[in-house]
């Protein structure tokens, strides 16, 4: 019975690989050959990630209506969530191989760095939702390489979509209404946006409303800020290279001297310091905003808490 699990869980994984390097393998094959308009060749475009492969039926649709974007099937942003979901699928099987009873070397470091994540989770939420610790942590993780993705130059850095951000905020922000509901009862719930008094009940909803999109816009506005700053800068120093060294011959005075090393340390803020920081904000407020709605048991009433635990022994 073990063995067929492990031999369930391997096919499952495989089928996901193949799935993900069959999408990476035609990005590969048909990037040159996909239409761009002349005035925007970037990846990430004020009008969103980059189309590979849409329904022309539904785009045409999203023209009218914009914030639905229906029909972009394939965009180089889901290549990057792609590419993402690959880097730390490999890594959990790499890093899970042999495991011992005597941690050793490497095994030593990721037990390490889990045992800080539970404490953090722990310390933040309450020992008692130790259990949201993998979607933390799969959210931090995502983040983080999903904006040092960008420093590769093939792919954009995932989080610079606002389409990615947004959906990690709405998943969020339905986790917050599900426990809410689940430990109070929809009743209470929806009394909550009458307190302290009914008058604010219209400010308690435009803030339910605002805290997805204040998550989501977050972190994308300090990713893709930091690119676009840095193309500036990038740009603006290809430019004063030439006016310093316009002394020196044509072919020699047209090398942009200036580029050489000055954008990798602005690449080492805007990347690896933001995107660490930004990813560290994202997973505390999510923390914060789930920790809230799920409660020590004893502060959950009664009626509600001896539900949840008749449906769970129901489920055992």
């Amino acid at each position: 019975m073990k063995n067929k699990k492990i031999i369930v869980r391997l096919a499952v994984l495989f089928a996901v690989l193949a799935v993900i390097s069959g999408l990476c393998l035609l990005v590969a094959l048909l990037y040159d050959a996909i239409p761009v308009p002349e005035d925007d060749g970037a990846l990430i475009s004020p009008n969103g990630a980059r189309v590979i492969f849409g329904i022309p039926a539904l785009q045409e649709i999203s023209e009218s209506i914009p914030i639905l974007e229906l029909g972009n099937i394939l965009t180089v942003t889901t290549i990057s969530l792609c590419a993402v979901t690959l880097i730390l699928v490999v890594l959990a099987c790499v890093l899970t191989r042999g495991l011992k009873k005597r941690p050793t070397g490497v095994q030593i470091v990721i037990e390490k760095l889990v045992t800080m994540l539970y404490n953090l989770v722990e310390d933040t939420m309450g020992k008692h939702n130790a259990k949201f610790a993998p979607y933390i942590g799969t959210l931090f993780l995502s983040s983080i390489l999903g904006t040092l993705l960008g420093m590769t130059q093939l792919l954009p850095s995932a989080t610079a979509d606002l389409s990615v951000t947004l959906a990690w905020a709405l998943v969020t922000t339905g986790m917050v209404w599900y426990n809410n509901i689940k430990n109070f009862g929809f009743g209470a719930w929806l009394k909550g946006f009458t307190e302290p008094i009914v008058v604010m009940t219209p400010m308690n909803i435009v803030s339910e409303i605002a805290q997805p999109i204040s998550l989501a816009f977050r972190h994308f506005g300090n990713v893709a800020g930091g690119g676009v700053l840095t193309a500036l800068i990038y740009a603006a120093l290809a430019g004063l290279s030439q006016l310093v060294f316009s002394f020196l011959p044509d072919m020699i005075s047209q090398i942009p001297f200036l580029q050489v090393g000055i954008p990798a340390f602005l690449s080492v803020y805007f990347d690896l310091f933001s995107g660490f920081v930004q990813a560290l904000v994202f997973s505390l407020l999510t923390m914060v905003y789930v920790g809230g709605a799920c409660p020590p048991p004893e502060e959950i009433p009664d009626n509600r808490r001896e539900k949840t635990e008749k449906k769970g022994q129901k489920a055992n």
